[in-house]
């Protein structure tokens, strides 16, 4: 589900993962990172299995299945059901994972079918809309959740989800949020300096999000045509906006180093690309307030004009500057300390490292649930964001909540 990939101007296409290849990643992921923060360890050896996780992937478009065959590669999980709303789309999945054409689901209920047939974790690599109904599904059948981000498109989705994940921890269930920014070892190192007292106060921080956009066709009588090949990012209330899908990396690395979500924000935002037929915006500029002062300045724009992709965040502090990064490197400076570290193949690299965590978690009964409360915070900042930006006014965080509202799809003419 996630853009991570597609909206770089360049995209690679997916590959299919090894059981050598994804060992090899994760052993260099346990051998090099530690946690910090809100983040989990990644822990033991690679390969060393307690027992196999019995697994549905609900979501199985390009990175739906891709990030399946990962799962399939750590050698941990059991592939034991797809679902997806398009047949089409499940059964090629379905082929390759192995997975018995009596556990393939389709349609808008699929999800629920699978949640029946014996798994106990779920993959979610839906568009954002369907994560809360999704989520909540799962936990009340008592799986384990995995999920992409972003967890919602909306304030109410967003407390589903928090909500959802409280209860997965009173019920002993892990409930998993897919970022890769900050399972990075130099990203981790230069989070752990920011946080050091001799960086000093953080007093600015600015975000950006770059990349090339996603084809936005003309709609048709239904929404169906766009709930795939990523259109969807296009629509603000199936994918939560640019800001929202794509920018949220970079936010999230924000408050990952400031330490708490945003206040209020205002801004400016519009649609710039060729043709739009979607209403998200894909050029925004929004200043954030934070309770501890910091000026938070983030800069997003998706047009497909040949920039290089970039999402990042530079923090200056009273004594020293860094930056966390998608791409490119992770680095620190002060008047007495540097640091710098290759960002390497995070898109890879990030899943390989959340897989391996997730299946610890799961079979150690590790149930802190430790990445849910950023990534709920996350959607929170985008939403606020997005909403002050499209009305070009300031709006805190008191009064996005207290408006509660929520992003409606008409789904009557869906296959049920």
């Amino acid at each position: 589900m996630s853009a991570d990939k597609s909206t770089n101007v360049n995209p690679p296409s997916f590959p299919v993962v090894t059981r050598r290849q994804f060992l090899r990643q994760a052993a260099a992921a346990t051998a090099t990172v530690s946690a910090l923060g809100s983040w989990p360890a990644f822990g033991a050896e690679p390969g060393e299995f307690k027992r196999k996780i019995k697994l549905g992937v609900i979501g199985c478009g390009g990175r739906g299945s891709w990030i399946a065959k990962h799962f399939q590669a750590h050698g941990g999980y059991e592939m034991m059901a797809v679902a997806d709303y398009f047949a089409e789309v499940a059964n090629p999945c379905g082929d390759a994972l192995g997975v018995h054409s009596a556990r393939r689901f389709s349609t808008l209920s699929g999800y629920k079918r699978l949640l029946e047939f014996g798994v106990e974790a779920v993959a979610l690599e839906t568009p954002p809309y369907f994560f809360p109904a999704h989520a909540a599904a799962a936990v009340a059948a008592g799986m384990h959740v995995y999920m992409a981000k972003p967890v919602a498109v909306d304030v109410p989705g967003a407390l589903a989800i928090e909500s959802a994940a409280k209860t997965a921890t009173a019920k002993a269930l892990c409930f998993f949020v897919d970022y890769q920014m900050p399972t990075d070892p130099g990203n981790q190192e230069v989070a752990r300096r920011i946080h050091a007292p001799e960086f000093g106060k953080i007093a600015q921080v600015q975000t950006c999000g770059m990349g090339s956009g996603f084809s936005d066709p003309a709609k048709t009588s239904t929404i169906e045509s766009r709930l795939q090949h990523l259109i969807w990012v296009n629509d603000v209330a199936i994918g939560c906006d640019y800001i929202g899908n794509y920018d949220i990396h970079a936010i999230d690395a924000a408050l990952w180093a400031i330490g708490e979500r945003p206040s209020a924000a205002m801004g400016d935002s519009r649609i710039c690309r060729t043709d739009p037929h979607g209403d998200s915006h894909d050029v925004c500029s929004v200043i954030y307030e934070y309770a501890n002062g910091a000026v938070h300045n983030h800069f997003g724009e998706a047009l497909g004009n040949q920039t290089t992709g970039e999402l990042s965040c530079r923090v200056h502090g009273v004594n020293g500057n860094a930056l966390l990064n998608y791409w490119g490197k992770a680095t620190m400076r002060s008047s007495d300390d540097a640091f710098s570290s290759e960002v390497e193949n995070l898109y890879d690299s990030g899943v390989v490292r959340n897989i391996a965590s997730f299946y610890l978690q799961v079979t150690e009964n590790r149930f802190q649930n430790d990445t849910v409360r950023r990534a709920v915070d996350g959607v929170l900042a985008c939403v606020l964001g997005r909403e002050a930006a499209a009305r070009h006014s300031r709006l805190t965080m008191d009064e996005l909540i207290q408006e509660n509202k929520r992003l409606e799809l008409d789904l009557t003419e869906l296959k049920s």
